[in-house]
């Protein structure tokens, strides 16, 4: 894939809003292992792509999606039976995406706020948060049980920033996949996604928001407006 310059970023934000699974957490693979699992286990017949679908799409829409293709039954039993395997592996606790810590610690260096928006539940994001060492880094977490309207809705990012006493338009959200960049664009932020298991189609590029490929590139970005060192621009995906 061809790489282009990251437009660097032109003033320090109020705060970074950063998504959990896929984002912080290498999540997605662990979740697409469980659901392969528990596929066998049930004798399902569900491939990969229905899977893949369903990334950052809300619990209630997912099970939706499911039910529509698989009937009420083999969904009910896919979701239990991989709920079951995904939830062994978050009390070991799924690892941490690269550089995610390294930002966290320049962030607090420089006195950044920073949340955590995630569409997972509560209890389940809590319990991974907390496996995984990070409940501590954030002092706002809002998860999915905590607002009507789901991403692509803005309303988990809108809560964040407003619990965070900041403007949600001078805010930095971190995402990974389609349904919280468009919550974060709908919120009047400004997004950088690092993509996961799925690269970002043609219409969501059309939105022009930043693509970089890794944490690592991102702390740069934001170390160059900070002042802490690194480049303000990257070579990334795009």
């Amino acid at each position: 894939m061809a790489e282009s310059a990251l437009r660097p970023i032109e003033s320090i934000p109020a705060a970074v809003l950063f998504d959990m699974d896929g984002l912080m957490l290498d999540s997605e693979q662990a979740m697409l292992e469980t659901w392969r699992e528990a596929a066998l286990a049930e004798s399902i017949d569900a491939d990969d792509s229905l899977w893949l679908a369903m990334v950052g799409v809300h619990d209630r829409a997912s099970f939706a999606m499911l039910t529509q293709r698989l009937g009420e039954d083999a969904a009910t039993r896919l979701r239990d039976t991989s709920y079951r395997l995904y939830d062994q592996r978050v009390v070991a606790g799924l690892p941490r995406k690269s550089g995610l810590l390294e930002l966290l610690d320049l962030l607090e260096a420089h006195g950044i706020p920073k949340a955590v928006a995630t569409s997972t539940r509560r209890e389940r994001a809590l319990s991974k948060l907390a496996a995984s060492g990070l409940i501590d880094r954030f002092a706002v977490i809002v998860t999915g049980s905590d607002v009507e309207h789901p991403k692509p809705a803005p309303d988990i990012y809108l809560l964040a920033a407003r619990e965070l006493g900041v403007d949600p338009r001078r805010c930095l959200v971190l995402e990974d996949s389609e349904p919280g960049v468009r919550a974060a664009l709908a919120a009047g932020a400004m997004p950088i996604q690092i993509p996961d298991l799925i690269e970002p189609g043609e219409e969501l590029r059309g939105f022009g928001h930043r693509i970089a490929a890794s944490l690592e590139q991102v702390r740069e970005m934001l170390a160059g407006v900070l002042g802490g060192g690194g480049a303000s621009a990257v070579a990334v995906r795009g």
